[in-house]
C-alpha cells in the first residue's frame, strides 16, 4: 500500500505495474489473506499501525479479486477504469498539436508496439500491449533470464513513450494540460 500510494503520485506507469504484480502476489498466495499476512506482509519491518494497514489494504485487494472473478488471470475494475483513463489521454494526447514530442515519442515506439500485437494479443490496445510488454520484461529480470539486445533496444523505445505519458498524466491530473479545444 505505501509503495502504491508513492507510485501513483509519482508515475501511473509504475503504479499500473506494481498492481499487477500484487495481483499475481496475492493469486501466488491463494488469495488467502491469513497466507499473505504470515508470509508476506510478515517480512516487511512494519510499525503495528502500519501492519494494520497493510492488512487491511491487502485484505480489500483480495475481496476485490474474488468479487470480480479475477483469482485465476486478468486486472482489477480499479486498475482497469485507471488504463481507461491513461488510454484515453493517450488519444488526447495524439490529436493535439501541443505535444510534439510525444507524438514523436509514439511514432518512434509504434514498430515495436505493432510487432508485440502481432505476436500477442491483438485485442489490447496499444497502451496495454506496452503495459504487458514492460510487466514481461520485469518478470524475465526478476528470473534472471537473458533478455535479447533487439527486445532491449524495444523497450527502450517503449519506457520511453510510456514515461512521457505517465509524466503527461501526473502533469493532467495535477495541474491540467491545455489542449486546442481548451
Amino acid at each position: 500500500m505505501f509503495v502504491a500510494q508513492e507510485l501513483r503520485k509519482k508515475s501511473i506507469a509504475e503504479y499500473l505495474l506494481y498492481m499487477w504484480q500484487i495481483e499475481d502476489i496475492i493469486r501466488a498466495y491463494g488469495c488467502s489473506l491469513p497466507v499473505i499476512k504470515r508470509e508476506y506482509i510478515g517480512r516487511f519491518n512494519y510499525s503495528d499501525e502500519q501492519r494494520s494497514e497493510e492488512i487491511d489494504w491487502f485484505g480489500n485487494l483480495v475481496r476485490m479479486m474474488n468479487e470480480e472473478g479475477k483469482r485465476e488471470y486478468g486486472h482489477l475494475q480499479i486498475n482497469e477504469v485507471l488504463l481507461g483513463d491513461v488510454v484515453d489521454l493517450h488519444h488526447r494526447l495524439l490529436q493535439s498539436s501541443k505535444f510534439p514530442f510525444y507524438s514523436a515519442a509514439y511514432y518512434k515506439a509504434l514498430p515495436f508496439i505493432v510487432e508485440l500485437r502481432n505476436k500477442g494479443d491483438k485485442q489490447l490496445n496499444e497502451i496495454e500491449t506496452c503495459l504487458d510488454a514492460l510487466y514481461g520484461i520485469l518478470m524475465l529480470r526478476l528470473q534472471k533470464k537473458e533478455i535479447s539486445p533487439e527486445t532491449e533496444r524495444a523497450i527502450k523505445e517503449i519506457t520511453t513513450f510510456v514515461g512521457l505519458l505517465s509524466d503527461y498524466y501526473i502533469k493532467d491530473n495535477t495541474e491540467g494540460l491545455k489542449f486546442e479545444d481548451d
